[in-house]
């Protein structure tokens, strides 16, 4: 029997990288009518920026790297018993000659962390850093971008006030994207899942050990030089995403 794609919920969450975007990908994983696909235009943006990253030739060999497949990927038919697409998509993934046309039919969120937090956790994976390597001005772009092309306000979600309180933040978020609540995304089994990129050996060592929502944040890291001024500039966008939370 065919999959009847008017029935079908896609929902594109917009991160960018060490805002716990995997964490929220299992937190939407563990609800039994979802599949996740994980960060899709990884391969593509790689063969098109002309980045190399750990683990490329496994990223490479694992996606297309022409978006106009990833984007008709995106919107196949889902397997059988599974009626929500959960995408974890990344902000500086998506290069503005990527096609955006694709996204007028999903619903659309945006997982914001401070920039603070985002820099001190990107060091310790990369040994460099820059503004568009943490995706902020990407992900304000793409706000405005998919906000003119749906013609809705795209939720946004504070990783901070999530971890201080996710039974009272994805309840809301989920109301926002006009889905039911369901409790059992608060936990989930820890290890690896199906849905994983080629790339999780690398990132993912955090998350495999989790079976839920961390501990609330503690204070802000410090930073100086160059990281310090990566975090000002950033923060700029990061405080005009964060006006319209959930």
């Amino acid at each position: 029997m065919s999959v009847d794609v008017t029935q079908t919920i896609r929902i594109a969450m917009w991160s960018g990288p060490r805002n716990m975007s995997t964490t929220m990908m299992r937190s939407f994983g563990a609800r039994p009518e979802a599949v996740c696909v994980d960060e899709p235009f990884y391969a593509a943006w790689l063969a098109a920026a002309g980045e190399v990253h750990p683990m490329q030739e496994e990223i490479l060999a694992s996606q297309s790297s022409d978006p106009a497949v990833v984007a008709s990927e995106l919107l196949a038919p889902l397997p059988p018993g599974k009626t929500l697409q959960y995408q974890k998509q990344m902000t500086h993934h998506m290069l503005k000659s990527f096609p955006l046309d694709w996204v007028s039919g999903l619903r659309h969120a945006f997982l914001v962390r401070h920039p603070g937090r985002v820099i001190a956790s990107y060091t310790k994976k990369m040994g460099d850093v820059s503004l568009d390597a943490i995706g902020v001005p990407q992900q304000e772009w793409l706000y405005r971008e998919i906000t003119e092309r749906t013609g809705k306000v795209p939720p946004v979600v504070d990783s901070d006030r999530l971890l201080a309180d996710p039974p009272e933040v994805l309840p809301r978020l989920c109301d926002a994207l006009g889905i039911d609540w369901d409790p059992a995304m608060l936990g989930w089994a820890p290890g690896a899942k199906p849905e994983d990129g080629a790339w999780a050996p690398h990132w993912y060592d955090a998350v495999w050990k989790s079976s839920g929502f961390g501990a609330p944040p503690g204070p802000l890291p410090e930073h100086t030089g160059k990281a310090a001024d990566i975090e000002k500039e950033a923060l700029e966008s990061y405080e005009r995403l964060l006006q319209n939370h959930v």
